[in-house]
């Protein structure tokens, strides 16, 4: 069942994390930037969150170095992990953060993706592309 939406983001080059080992490696980098996707199967997921990473994403000029993603209740101790790396943000899926050089600078959490249209999420990441990227 989640395959096909695993798919959706992977085929906008989004990596797959699939440990907490591979979250690490991921986040930590310390020079560049990271865009981390908090996948989800709700239907803001799919209306808005994966729609507006990918129009971010693919419409800028400036973007993120590594675009890599997390599936919320599939891979709980990948997606625990990350959820450290954004703290001091509660738990939220969908969610999307931005890192530089190993430090969490940009977050959206659920909250703003089902209370936002589309184009205000794709404005919101690239304004965050074009000051941290």
């Amino acid at each position: 069942m989640v395959a096909p939406i695993r798919q959706d983001l992977t085929d906008a080059g989004f990596e797959q994390l699939m440990t907490p080992e591979a979250v690490d490696s991921a986040l930590n980098a310390q020079s560049g930037t990271v865009l981390l996707a908090v996948n989800s199967v709700c239907g803001c997921a799919a209306a808005k969150a994966r729609p507006a990473l990918k129009l971010a994403v693919s419409s800028s000029d400036k973007k993120p170095a590594k675009l890599v993603t997390v599936f919320a209740g599939m891979e709980t101790d990948a997606v625990a992990q990350a959820r450290q790396h954004m703290l001091p943000y509660p738990p939220s899926s969908p969610s999307i953060a931005l890192f530089k050089d190993g430090e969490l600078v940009h977050v959206i959490e659920r909250h703003h993706i089902e209370g936002n249209d589309l184009m205000r999420i794709v404005d919101n990441l690239q304004g965050a592309f074009e000051e941290y990227c």
